[in-house]
């Protein structure tokens, strides 16, 4: 029991804090609500968990083997986190009044959590600590945990830009917001470039 304690702990300790697919459920929630926002958190946990089963199932070895794939997908997540949070930056802070605009989709969570550094740095750790020696039960144990806690973790950021929208109702509210989001997305590229 104490070793699914242990899973449950980092699970938790890597999911709920602030990276970039969690700056963007918080976008989301504030810009579109916590239900529209509910696409975007199943893809970013599903994406996640795919991710860490792979790596449990021996894509780690892979990258140990060529590490040039590891700095090629470091380096292409840094791009992909630099042009959201440029994106993000520059938007006129108008709201879309014919409603084209929708939230992110499972799609994008997925892909998300795939060019997310700190993504692949918590399942090589994650399945280094937990399940060194390769045991298949445990990958299957340790993904399910993980499957919740993400989906709950990245869910509660939704729910919290929620909070949020009734300061986003004019362009101004919204540049300052998006202004924000794209500051914390280029803080968390350099905590990872650090890390």
């Amino acid at each position: 029991m104490s070793l699914i304690l242990s899973m449950a702990a980092f699970a938790l300790a890597t999911s709920i804090t602030p990276g970039p697919v969690n700056v963007v459920a918080l976008s989301s929630g504030a810009r579109f609500g916590f239900a529209a926002s509910q696409k975007h958190v199943f893809g970013a946990a599903v994406g996640f968990t795919v991710l860490l089963v792979l790596i449990g199932l021996g894509l780690h070895e892979v990258l140990l083997r060529w590490p040039i794939l590891t700095q090629l997908i470091k380096w292409g997540g840094v791009a992909f986190l630099l042009y959201m949070a440029w994106k993000l930056a520059v938007d006129d802070g108008r709201l879309d009044a014919q409603g084209r605009a929708t939230a992110p989709s499972m799609l994008y969570g997925a892909i998300m959590q795939w060019l997310n550094p700190k993504a692949w740095l918590a399942c090589v750790a994650g399945m280094g600590l937990f399940v060194a020696d390769g045991a298949r039960a445990q990958v299957w144990v340790f993904a399910g945990l993980y499957l919740v806690i993400c989906y709950l973790s990245v869910a509660c950021w939704a729910y919290a830009g929620t909070f949020l929208r009734r300061y986003l109702s004019n362009p101004q509210g919204v540049r300052v917001f998006n202004r924000s989001m794209a500051a914390l997305l280029v803080a968390s590229v350099g905590y990872l470039l650090m890390a």
